[in-house]
């Protein structure tokens, strides 16, 4: 059986969580935290979450646990079968980590946990979220999902990366990172109705405690 290994506070964690539920995989979970143990970095060379133990094996990064699941072909598929509609949905899944994610990511600390980031780190995250709403207008269906009729791959980036980057414009940057994309917000809403995507979010609310505490564990 599938074990994933990580915690609920993890964005990328409750990708693959979502993933595995939605294609209605067998599977069970370890809660860990990331860490630089060896014993860790056995499994995950550079100590991060999520990980996916298979019969072969370990997988570390959220793509590569992605891919490998719709590689087993079992289950819900959450890619096209159709080559070019699969690369449009995995451009899509990058520009979301790369435009928006990652430039969110830099203001967590001050966003999140109060510690103030550096002023030309907030312009710069400010200039590329901007610049990565705009790509994902051109680019993303929205029609409903953001591929097109059907959930999928491009819907967990899009789920657990714009809610997060949402809050650091508003609490950071001083800004509405939806303001004028009615579509995302619309799709937003719809994907908080899943019952999985409900059941991960009472998951990450309950962890939240434990995580400030391993937080501070560490500080």
């Amino acid at each position: 059986m599938l074990r994933l290994h990580g915690f609920p506070v993890s964005n990328y964690y409750n990708m693959v969580h979502l993933a595995l539920l939605e294609k209605g995989l067998a599977f069970d979970t370890a809660h860990v935290y990331g860490s630089q143990d060896e014993a860790f970095l056995a499994i995950s060379p550079r100590g991060k979450v999520p990980v996916l133990q298979t019969e072969h094996g370990y997988i570390s990064e959220t793509g590569a646990i992605l891919d490998y699941l719709e590689d087993l072909g079992e289950g819900r598929p959450l890619l096209p079968a159709e080559p070019f509609a699969r690369a449009q949905v995995r451009a899509l899944m990058r520009e979301i980590e790369l435009y928006i994610e990652l430039p969110a990511r830099s203001c967590y600390a001050e966003a999140f946990f109060r510690t103030p980031v550096d002023a030309a780190i907030k312009d710069k995250a400010c200039t590329e979220l901007q610049a990565g709403i705009a790509t994902l207008k051109r680019h993303g269906r929205f029609a409903p999902y953001v591929a097109g009729e059907q959930f999928g791959l491009a819907d967990l980036y899009f789920l657990y990366s714009i809610d997060l980057a949402a809050a650091v414009a508003q609490r950071v940057l001083g800004f509405d990172l939806l303001e004028s994309f009615p579509a995302a917000q619309a799709l937003l809403e719809r994907l908080r109705q899943n019952p999985n995507v409900q059941m991960i979010a009472a998951q990450n609310e309950a962890a939240m405690a434990d995580f400030m505490n391993h937080l501070r564990s560490k500080a």
